[in-house]
């Protein structure tokens, strides 16, 4: 009997705990071209701003050992040609969709999501208030559980389906952050988002980005995000969304079992588009070796000392 990979965040039920993560995948319409979004239990969407925006000038990428540098910028289409042009193609996918909501206000964020809650095909938003490479707004919301709380609470009044915060790993205490968001009325956390960083060019002396720093993700950054993961289940009763270096299934595991309900898949999208075919098909398959019948079954189950 094939194991059962459905999951269910706030009354959401997914198909599998494999999702994209934001940035990584525009709005769908590439990645659609690698393999069909059926495939995934959510599509989440890159940020979405009020006006559309540019970004940074390149060069805006740079690699790392194990992972990758981004300073982008937060560039895209701006709400009303996501709304205009975007959400068409999304009304047809057999996926959840999720939005990823940014700005550089809490007018702003409000404002946005409540022009996507009369979008019905949004089933969930997801509060980018822990970006690390842009000017205002960004990580500047999700360092202070004050304002986070503020923002989410703010949000909740517009938004009437479920809403997920992402959380930033540049903080003291990531917890305090995941009980301020779980007061506001957030339904979902997700976490982490990347992490700040650097890298110089040896040979001109300069960043390799234009902004100097950018957010670091991939492969390197995984046990940094499985302790946050773990450090947030014992601490709040919302469901998790694990980010952080996932390219196989048995990365999806780890993050089940420190209490992740789901995953998203990032970095590892620009090296192989179609990862999450073969993540989902090995997931199974580990189910199976271990006579699991349900992928529920892993969640906050790591045996600690």
């Amino acid at each position: 009997m094939k194991p059962d990979l459905r999951v269910t965040l706030a009354g959401v039920e997914l198909a599998s705990p494999i999702m994209t993560a934001s940035g990584c995948c525009g709005y769908g319409e590439e990645l659609a071209e690698a393999f069909p979004l059926s495939t995934l239990g959510a599509l989440v969407t890159k940020s979405i701003t009020r006006e559309p925006r540019l970004g940074h000038p390149p060069p805006r990428t740079a690699e790392t050992a194990s992972g990758m540098l981004n300073a982008i910028g937060l560039a895209n289409v701006g709400l009303d040609c996501f709304i205009a042009e975007k959400i068409p193609f999304l009304e047809k996918q057999k996926t959840c969709v999720i939005v990823n909501v940014a700005g550089s206000t809490q007018t702003e964020y409000v404002e946005i999501s409540a022009r996507l809650n009369d979008c019905p095909r949004v089933d969930m938003i997801e509060l980018n208030i822990s970006c690390p490479h842009v000017d205002a707004g960004g990580m500047e919301f999700g360092t202070d559980p004050v304002i986070t709380e503020r923002l989410v609470s703010q949000v909740r009044k517009v938004f009437s389906r479920p809403i997920i915060a992402k959380l930033t790993p540049n903080v003291t205490d990531i917890t305090a952050i995941a009980r301020a968001a779980e007061a506001g009325g957030a339904d979902v956390l997700s976490l982490i988002n990347t992490l700040s960083g650097i890298s110089i060019d040896v040979n001109t002396w300069r960043p390799r980005l234009t902004k100097n720093r950018g957010g670091l993700s991939g492969p390197a950054i995984k046990p940094v995000a499985l302790a946050m993961v773990d450090k947030v289940y014992n601490c709040s009763k919302l469901p998790l969304i694990g980010i952080g270096g996932i390219a196989t299934a048995n990365d999806v595991v780890e993050f089940m079992l420190v209490g992740a309900t789901a995953v998203q898949i990032g970095t590892a999208l620009f090296v192989e588009p179609d990862a999450p075919v073969k993540i989902t098909r090995d997931l199974t398959a580990y189910l199976k070796t271990r006579k699991l019948g349900s992928v529920r079954e892993l969640v906050g189950k790591v045996r600690k000392y």
